[in-house]
Formats: structure tokens, C-alpha cells, sequence
């Protein structure tokens, strides 16, 4: 059953589900979906939460193992999967079994990427969806955008003028992420909670931080003396490296979708299909003029690597390996990557 995310709230109180499945490439809006799901159970007396990484050769009989296993901590669990792909494999069979039978007091909840419609059409999905709450992230359209930016502005207590909305949109540029922690910058140092154009203008001129936009601009504009100097901001600051990945992440597979399109068509139509703000469309160009799609391809597969490191499943210094991946991104010339990563 396909549930709209601004329908999520008034599904949950009808009925539960014992499958949800969040997708798509909006971190905020995923992680809001999932926020919303989790809150909800948790009111229902799911007070346990168990929580697993699909990546390569994921044993997913660890997940029917935890679904059958009776739990010490209480009578009601969630069973959060996050997928790094939409291509489980030749896991099906545990999937399987946990949809034709659910056990009772248990709830899964599938995080993965944005499905595209073959995979939806797959027989593996259709098979989960069968017995799943499917929640679809889409992106907030530029059309959209200042209705969303305002109600945010409403949500937190504030009050905008249209001009501030404005200029929050041309500032975040499509990031609703960077929109959210504007709006609660903001709300600490509003006074009469009104916001007009020159306190959106001032937070812009004060904010001198490292961010993960600008690190993400430095690198597709071909800056790697300036992408070396952000990623070590960054590292000093502490800024969760999970975070820089999934955005690293969805603008790699943009890049992606874009050099596919530039084979068989124009520039023009290659930036219109990957949705480039129009600030932006001299940096990716010019990304695209100077790397092979196929490259694009080889950096999102070692994203995967560093969230390895992270987790201590594979050894290896994250920060170094990011720092190589944006460097390379950047047009930098980096050493080869060292064998036996894995």
C-alpha cells in the first residue's frame, strides 16, 4: 500500500503495518518519515528497537533469527533494515517468510534508496509491498519550495515575510537540511519572532563554518586546494561523516544519471534531467566535461568502503579515504587506492 508522506501521520493512527518501507534520496525527508514511524510504535509499546546494516553478504537470517527470538526488554520490537542498495539479492527467502508470517509483536521497517520503477516491478519487492506501508520520498520541487520553506518558518514559530522566503530558497538552493538549520538559527535569535529579508541576509554574511554544500560545490567546480580545505574543517569539527556520505552520495548518482544521459543527448537535457539549480550548472558541466561517467560509478562504490570503516567492519582511515574520494572528484590526482581494502 502506497502511503504519501504528509498522509504517514493519519495512516499510522488507523492502522499498523507490519512492514513499513521508507525510500528515496532526501535525508531529511527520509529521516522525518522514519522519526514519525519509530515515534509512533514506540507510543504503541514498541520499546525495543534492534537495528541492521544490509551491506555486501548481509546475512538476512540474522533478521528472521531477531523476529522469532523472544525478547528480554520487552513484548513489542522494531526491526529497522537499512539498505545501502535496492538490490537485496538473493535474499529473498528470509524476506519471504517474514512477510507470509509475521511474528506477532514485531515490525520491520526497510530504509533504502529511491526505488526506480524496474525494481518496483521486481518480484522480491512486490512480494514485501504486498504486506507494506511503502512511503515515497520525493524531493520538494523548486514550484513547491517557498510553501514548504514557509511552513517550516510557521512549524517553528515564526513568522516570514515573503521576501525572506525568497531569499531563503535562492540561499539553500534546493537543501532542505541547510533550510531547517537556518530556521532554528533563527528561532534562537529571533526576538518577536518576525523574520525579514536582512536577518535571512545577515545569518547568510555571519556563517563562516565549513559546510558539506560548499564542500560538495568545491569538488564538482574542479577546486581541490579549496575541497582538501573544507574536508579538514569538516574533520575538525566533528561533522558526522554519515551525513557527508548520503549527501556525497545522492550528488554522485546524479552525476551519474546525467553522464548516461549526455551519451545519447545534449548537455542541456542532461542538466534538466538531473534537476541542476541554475547557480550550479557551470560547476556540474564542467564536472561532467572533465570525468567519465564510468568514474562517477567507481566513487559511489567506494562510499560503501568508508561506511565500512565507520563501522568497523573493514579496516581503514575514513577521513583519509573521503578525503581521496573528494580529491578525486575535485580533479586531483590521487594515489591508488591500496589492495586488500576490504
Amino acid at each position: 500500500m502506497k502511503v504519501y508522506p504528509d498522509q504517514l501521520l493519519a495512516h499510522l493512527k488507523k492502522a499498523e503495518s507490519p512492514i513499513y518501507i521508507v525510500s528515496g534520496d532526501e535525508p531529511l525527508l527520509v529521516q522525518e518519515s522514519c522519526d514519525l514511524i519509530r515515534s509512533h510504535l514506540k507510543e504503541k509499546g514498541f520499546t525495543e528497537r534492534e537495528l541492521f546494516h544490509a551491506e555486501t553478504n548481509f546475512d538476512w537470517q540474522e533478521v528472521l533469527f531477531s523476529a522469532n527470538s523472544m525478547s528480554l526488554f520487552a513484548e513489542q520490537k522494531l526491526l529497522e533494515i537499512r539498505m545501502a542498495t535496492t538490490k537485496p539479492g538473493d535474499k529473498g527467502v528470509a524476506l519471504q517468510s517474514f512477510v507470509e508470517n509475521p511474528p506477532q509483536g514485531t515490525i520491520m521497517l526497510l530504509v533504502m534508496p529511491r526505488l526506480d520503477l524496474k525494481t518496483q516491478k521486481a518480484k522480491w519487492f512486490k512480494m514485501i509491498e504486498s504486506a507494506a506501508a511503502f512511503i515515497q520520498v520525493w524531493p520538494i520541487e523548486l514550484k513547491d519550495l517557498p510553501r514548504w520553506i514557509d511552513r517550516r518558518f510557521r512549524e517553528a514559530g515564526l513568522v516570514a515575510t515573503r521576501d525572506a522566503v525568497a531569499s531563503m530558497v535562492d540561499r539553500i538552493e534546493g537543501n532542505l537540511l541547510a533550510a531547517v538549520q537556518e530556521i532554528e538559527r533563527l528561532k534562537l535569535v529571533s526576538v518577536d519572532g518576525k523574520i525579514d529579508v536582512s536577518e535571512v541576509l545577515q545569518g547568510v554574511a555571519n556563517s563562516s563554518r565549513y559546510d558539506v554544500f560548499t564542500l560538495l560545490d568545491a569538488a564538482v567546480g574542479g577546486d581541490p586546494v579549496r575541497t582538501l580545505k573544507i574536508v579538514q574543517g569538516l574533520q575538525l569539527e566533528g561533522v558526522d561523516m554519515l551525513y557527508i556520505i548520503a549527501m556525497l552520495s545522492r550528488q554522485l548518482r546524479e552525476l551519474t544519471l546525467m553522464a548516461r544521459e549526455l551519451q545519447s543527448g545534449s548537455l542541456d537535457t542532461a542538466l534538466k534531467k538531473g534537476k541542476v539549480w541554475a547557480k550550479r550548472k557551470t560547476l556540474v558541466s564542467k564536472c561532467l566535461r572533465n570525468h567519465p561517467g564510468k568514474e562517477f560509478e567507481e566513487l559511489l562504490s567506494r562510499l560503501s568502503d568508508i561506511d565500512g570503516m565507520i563501522k568497523g567492519i573493514s579496516t581503514g582511515s575514513p577521513w583519509n579515504e573521503l578525503t581521496s574520494v573528494m580529491l578525486q572528484l575535485a580533479g586531483a590526482r590521487v594515489a591508488p587506492r591500496p589492495v586488500g581494502l576490504h
